[in-house]
């Protein structure tokens, strides 16, 4: 038995969510403990569930509770388009603001030598497998445009490059409706040596 009261483990265990600091994790736990108990119970179920049966797909490596996503299982998904982004979230953000309809391939994150993030840890070998084995004509790079998206976005190309896929990059720079002035420095220069005739 902890000598820990419940209260504060509870405190504690809401703290590993991402953005949740002590303050934040102390007002959770009275809310649920004192306006929404029942709010409260379903969370714990549901959470309790999520972690026992969402894994990743064996194909693209997204976050799914079956062997293949519901993306990779749709017939109407164009096959011969591969977008590789880095984490699940990226594929959600994409499926709700564009209209892309082909594939994804989830890294789980990006090249970084010194965390000890190597190309085994993302699943590169798996990638290369679907580009070999696959109708893939293109591969569409949707990294991160840190140092390490960037190395790794190389990387992919290169590997896809020399299996005979077209790559391209997602755009990066301006966003819409952005002030120049309000940019900062390094996204401005980026799309200003990406710029483009019109």
């Amino acid at each position: 038995m902890s000598d820990v009261p419940l209260l504060q483990q509870l405190i504690d265990a809401l703290r590993c969510l991402p953005g949740v600091g002590p303050k934040s994790a102390t007002r959770m736990a009275f809310h649920v403990l004192e306006r929404d108990r029942e709010g409260g119970r379903r969370l714990a179920q549901v959470l309790a569930s999520a972690v026992e049966r969402i894994g990743h797909c064996s194909r693209c490596r997204t976050l799914t509770e079956h062997e293949v996503c519901r993306l990779c299982a749709n017939p109407q998904r164009d096959r011969s388009v591969l977008c590789v982004v880095e984490n699940p979230t990226d594929v959600m953000a994409l499926e709700q603001a564009t209209g892309f309809s082909g594939l994804y391939f989830v890294l789980g994150g990006r090249l970084s030598p010194l965390d000890g993030v190597g190309p085994g840890e993302l699943g590169m070998e798996q990638l290369r497998q679907r580009l070999t084995g696959e109708e893939v004509k293109e591969v569409i790079l949707a990294t991160t445009t840190t140092v390490e998206g960037e190395a790794t976005a190389h990387y992919v190309a290169q590997m896809a490059g020399s299996l005979g896929c077209a790559v391209t990059r997602i755009a990066h720079g301006v966003p819409l409706g952005g002030e120049l002035e309000y940019v900062d420095s390094g996204t401005l220069a980026h799309a200003f040596a990406g710029r483009h005739r019109v």
